[in-house]
């Protein structure tokens, strides 16, 4: 039943997706012809890279307590 649910929940994620392709986005034409998109990419590069680094040392502390016990 999980599964299913999933399933239709995903689906129509696919549909509002699929919805929005007519419409310029004015917002990101805007910073791209001005460069500051490259900014905006560079700090969820960076805010991402951070995360994941937290996580796989949170992973390792963890592995090791594991091993302790």
């Amino acid at each position: 039943m999980k599964k299913l649910v999933s399933l239709v929940m995903m689906m129509l994620c696919f549909v509002a997706v699929k919805a929005q392709n007519g419409q310029d986005v004015e917002m990101a034409d805007a910073m791209r012809s001005s460069g500051k998109i490259y900014v905006v990419i560079g700090t969820i590069v960076i805010v991402f890279t951070g995360l994941a680094i937290y996580l796989f040392s949170i992973d390792r502390r963890l592995k090791k307590i594991e091993k302790e016990k």
